[in-house]
């Protein structure tokens, strides 16, 4: 892309919908913890995002994926004068307004049909799928507690039921408990 292609609004658009995603997917956060993030609570340097959520509640999340940070770092450079103009609001529509939490579960919407996913994709989707993945690969629970903001396990616990309808099928075709059961038959 030519640099003067990347201040044309399609370009602008396209990644700061590249970095909606990539802050849902990359950080589990609510979809008011990302529309009310500011560009102050985004360290590109030590790769962290604090999030501000219920209850005035702070995290700290790692963005550990290379290719999320350059997006990020290209998205923080190209509108930062959008950004400054809003009050430091990290995501900006088109306008220079704060992208709205509305805004934000109509634009993921829009990207999962533009995708032909076939299955309704909201951020909260993303954020369940953020809890399922690391709960699959054996990440203990409270640590998933603690970055979904949650002040009790039990909430945390309900991504527990998606993994165990998982285990059932695994079990149910992989165990080798089943080829004997078959096999006296």
């Amino acid at each position: 892309m030519l640099p003067e292609d990347k201040n044309k609004y399609g370009y602008l658009e396209a990644l700061r919908n590249i970095v909606v995603i990539e802050l849902l997917f990359s950080t589990g956060a609510r979809v008011s913890e990302i529309a009310n993030l500011r560009r102050s609570a985004l360290d590109l340097q030590s790769g962290t995002v604090t999030i501000h959520g219920k209850g005035g509640k702070q995290r700290m999340i790692q963005l550990c994926n290379p290719d999320a940070l350059f997006t990020l770092d290209t998205y923080c450079t190209l509108f930062a004068g959008r950004i400054a103009a809003n009050g430091g609001y990290l995501l900006v529509n088109r306008l220079g307004n704060k992208l709205s939490d509305q805004s934000i579960r109509i634009l993921v919407g829009n990207l999962a049909e533009m995708a032909k996913i076939g299955k309704k994709v909201t951020p909260h989707v993303l954020r369940h799928t953020f809890a399922t993945l690391l709960l699959e690969n054996d990440v203990d629970i409270k640590y998933i507690q603690s970055l979904l903001g949650h002040s009790s396990i039990m909430t945390t616990q309900i991504y527990t039921q998606v993994n165990l309808e998982k285990q059932k099928k695994i079990l149910a075709e992989k165990h080798p408990r089943m080829r004997f059961a078959m096999a006296m038959q």
